[in-house]
């Protein structure tokens, strides 16, 4: 059983591989939910929804987010009604939002995740990392900003000064999981935004010393693959580079898997963790998408 801790981007594209190398039943995700709020009236987990169109093959690639070749329709005429939306929320992605708002409403998160997942023939176990409504603000130069204003409304441009977060308790079954995992894998998302709030959960990172972990780095050099990534760590203070990313996981990382790029940090690297793996890391066809899920999987013991 392999364990992934995702966030909305880059994870999703080494997902793709993994599916492709491990059967899709004995891979479990656990899916940021810091991000999670309302807009138009839909509860939008935009990082939960990226990973179900991955697994289901529905994701649509430019943006990595939505679904592929989805229409507009009710996102302009909201916009012609001066109901204007801060998100760009498609049509067949809106139905998806809608159903899961419902679900909530009945089941919590959790279960809505678990019958959104079966119903697009996902046999993957897709858990989000908790059922409490989070809260993250930015502050920057030009003030106290939502994420989401930071990411769209402003196009991540604002000095980011620091980065606040909202503890919340873990879904149920999260420890267990990662417990009963040959190894757990951290993809290449955004260390602070994506992957930290879930290292925060109580108890996650004590059950990560007990088990294999292996990381992928998505920074190459000092730039993030993609994403804000690199100003949120250089507002924590954190080395903008494999070596920051290794040092945030240090107590607990067993493998950081780094681009051929920065083979020069594998030194540096080596008095973080004991095995670094080199390799091509830029997911930008399925051939290395795949190869990467493979040096993965041969990584483990």
């Amino acid at each position: 059983m392999i364990t992934v801790l995702s966030g909305g981007t880059g994870t999703p594209k080494l997902l793709q591989g993994l599916k492709e190398i491990v059967p899709p039943a004995e891979l479990n995700i656990i899916v940021n939910t810091l991000e999670n709020n309302y807009f138009s009236g839909v509860y939008v987990s935009a990082d939960i929804d990226t990973v179900l169109y991955t697994m289901s093959d529905m994701i649509n690639e430019e943006v990595w987010y939505g679904v592929k070749d989805d229409t507009f329709i009710t996102h302009e005429r909201l916009h012609e009604l001066g109901c204007g939306e801060l998100l760009r929320i498609g049509d067949i992605d809106r139905a998806t939002k809608i159903q899961k708002t419902q679900l909530m409403e009945r089941y919590g998160l959790k279960k809505a995740c678990e019958i959104q997942a079966e119903n697009m023939g996902i046999e993957s176990k897709i858990i989000p990392m908790s059922e409490q409504q989070s809260d993250i603000k930015i502050i920057t130069d030009i003030g106290e900003l939502e994420f989401h204003d930071f990411l769209i409304k402003y196009q991540s441009r604002p000095e980011v000064l620091d980065i606040k977060f909202s503890n919340v308790s873990p879904s149920e079954g999260i420890i267990e999981t990662i417990e009963n995992s040959d190894a757990v894998v951290i993809g290449p998302s955004n260390p602070i935004t994506s992957i930290s709030p879930i290292l925060y959960l109580e108890g996650v990172r004590d059950a990560l010393k007990d088990a294999h972990v292996i990381a992928v780095s998505p920074i190459i050099g000092s730039n993030t693959v993609s994403g804000p990534a690199n100003k949120f760590m250089q507002a924590l203070g954190i080395e903008v580079s494999s070596v920051g990313v290794a040092s945030l996981y240090q107590d607990f990382l067993d493998n950081i898997v780094i681009d051929v790029k920065d083979y020069n940090l594998k030194s540096q690297l080596n008095q973080i963790v004991n095995k670094v793996t080199v390799t091509n890391t830029i997911m930008n066809n399925s051939c290395v998408k795949r190869e990467l899920a493979q040096i993965i999987m041969d990584s483990i013991p």
